[in-house]
């Protein structure tokens, strides 16, 4: 403890956080003091403690989406407003993380608690209160890894910041298993083939989606401009990334099939573009007239491309570049699955071709 010369009554303390602190003793009365001498709040608080008066508090309204000093919303506004990572970002991806954040930050620290995840300061944060935020999302586990990424970024401004000089999060793990969308059985797709022939719309939708590999958005956005001879070039609306694909023989057999009724490669029967969410509904619709069960998804032809091209030989990264991941861990997936099974028939053959031991006699 410390007193000021020039503040008679007046002692510093430090707080529980190692902050210093002021406050006035006289005759058995202590009173906080706000700020630190010379500063202009300090000055009015510690005239009307010498006069005894009261300090008149202004009224305080909070402004909507207002984030308290070094919390996790203030760490939220730095990201947003002021770092290369968020401005390289594609629209999608930044309205998806925007989201995750908001429904974050307004869920209360605990039920019916009036202070939200927002307010909370990044300081007080502790590897035990990240814990704890992951174990309240366990029954959604990919929303809990979600959180996850979005509290390390934070955390990551915080350090740049110089809030705190430990990251709580160092080394924690939460990866859940990545299910999502099925890829097609090869029965499913010699089905769907059947029932739909080349020139048909449900498939070239279907040609495009497999063959592609790309997401809803970004195939009801492909133009004919976008082809040039045997490949097309785009640039997908979730990641900002621009991708140049070469046109698979059975892709180019349905493109060359397909009527050219509009700037888009994707029509309705109106001669207007689609859109993702309707692209989604139609394909329920076909793969339903193919006599193929729930699951045959629109997506589950990503899945299904990326899966072929892990069993073909193509590499991680070559999965990568096709698909527009960002995240190895996805793509691993497929090369993973495709390497077990490629080891499995190897082992196995190996086993076939050993010569069987003989038993010693009496040995069963």
């Amino acid at each position: 403890m410390a007193t000021h010369p020039d503040y008679p009554f007046i002692s510093s303390f430090r707080d529980r956080h190692g902050r210093e602190r002021w406050r006035f003793r006289r005759a058995g009365k202590t009173i906080s003091m706000v700020g630190a001498p010379g500063e202009a709040a300090f000055e009015v608080a510690y005239r009307a403690a010498i006069e005894g008066r009261k300090i008149e508090k202004a009224e305080v309204r909070r402004l909507p989406a207002a984030a308290p000093p070094r919390s996790l919303r203030a760490a939220w506004r730095i990201l947003t407003t002021g770092t290369i990572e968020w401005k390289s970002l594609g629209a999608v991806s930044k309205a998806n993380q925007t989201a995750i954040a908001e429904r974050f930050f307004t869920t209360p620290i605990y039920e019916g608690a009036k202070e939200v995840y927002g307010d909370m300061g990044i300081d007080e944060l502790e590897r035990r209160h990240v814990k704890a935020i992951l174990a309240r999302w366990a029954a959604t586990p990919h929303a809990a890894a979600h959180i996850l990424r979005l509290i390390r970024k934070l955390v990551t401004i915080a350090l740049d910041e110089e809030w705190i000089s430990v990251d709580p999060t160092h080394r924690l793990r939460y990866r859940p298993e990545y299910e999502g969308w099925r890829a097609w059985t090869a029965e499913e797709r010699i089905a769907y083939e059947a029932r739909w022939p080349i020139g048909s719309t449900p498939r070239l939708v279907y040609a495009l989606a497999l063959y592609s590999g790309q997401r809803r958005g970004d195939l009801v956005a492909l133009r004919w401009a976008d082809i040039n001879r045997d490949e097309i070039t785009l640039v997908q609306h979730k990641t900002g990334k621009a991708l140049c694909l070469t046109i698979h023989p059975d892709l180019a057999t349905v493109l060359q099939a397909a009527p050219r009724s509009g700037e888009t490669i994707l029509v309705t029967q109106y001669g207007q573009p689609f859109s993702d969410k309707a692209l989604g509904m139609r394909m329920q619709d076909w793969t339903k007239a193919a006599g193929i069960g729930a699951g045959a998804t629109l997506h589950g032809l990503r899945k299904t491309l990326g899966k072929l091209l892990a069993e073909s030989g193509a590499t991680t990264r070559e999965l990568m570049d096709v698909l527009g991941h960002d995240d190895i861990a996805h793509a691993e997936l497929y090369s993973r699955e495709a390497e077990q099974k490629l080891m499995a028939r190897n082992g196995m053959a190996k086993l076939g071709r050993a010569k069987r031991p003989q038993l010693v006699k009496g040995q069963k």
